[in-house]
């Protein structure tokens, strides 16, 4: 939908680019774990992930209005993707050990993005409304964290299965908000 609203107004307006840039490094990151696992779910799933991500990139720096910022950010990114390459394929030899710390990397960053909506939370409890929140995206992000927590489980990964879960945790949470500060038709 942010796409969409970008091609149509031509404009960035009150569309976020952290939230796009945060994404690509977490695909990214997934893509690079799927590819040393040798698991093609998670190469391909990342990698049209990665994609797109990088298209919502590209779009939102032709509108946007502070190129510079935006390019510094991306720049910033393509750093960490450098320099977190560099360690996991110089400094770390073996695969194994290297599987290992490439998974608590993109579990602990997985997590991160699943919590950070939390502030929004409290934001909605105080003002007892919900309009911050995207209901789509809840539903999405339910079932993402579901589909990749049963994934991890049948294939026994915990660095698949343990980041999800607070997605699905945050979304029930979400959907309980809808719920509880759903907007009451007036009289």
């Amino acid at each position: 939908s942010d796409l969409r609203q970008m091609l149509a107004t031509k404009s960035v307006e009150n569309i976020q680019f952290l939230p796009f840039l945060t994404t690509d490094i977490n695909n990214l990151s997934w893509l690079g774990y799927g590819c040393l696992k040798q698991d093609w779910t998670l190469i391909a799933v990342n990698t049209i992930g990665a994609a797109l991500q990088t298209l919502y990139i590209l779009v939102y720096l032709y509108y946007s209005p502070t190129k510079r910022a935006v390019l510094l950010q991306s720049l910033a990114l393509l750093a960490v993707l450098a320099t977190g390459y560099g360690y996991f394929t110089l400094v770390v030899g073996d695969t194994r050990t290297r599987l290992a710390r490439l998974g608590l990397f993109c579990s602990a960053f997985t997590i991160s993005m699943y919590l950070s909506p939390l502030a929004d939370l409290a934001r909605v409890v105080q003002s007892r409304s919900t309009r911050c929140l995207s209901f789509p995206l809840a539903v999405t992000t339910c079932l993402a964290s579901s589909s990749w927590t049963l994934y991890g489980l049948q294939l026994r990964d915990p660095y698949i299965t343990v980041p999800n879960v607070p997605g699905i945790v945050t979304s029930v949470v979400r959907f309980w908000l809808f719920w509880r500060y759903r907007d009451k038709p007036h009289r």
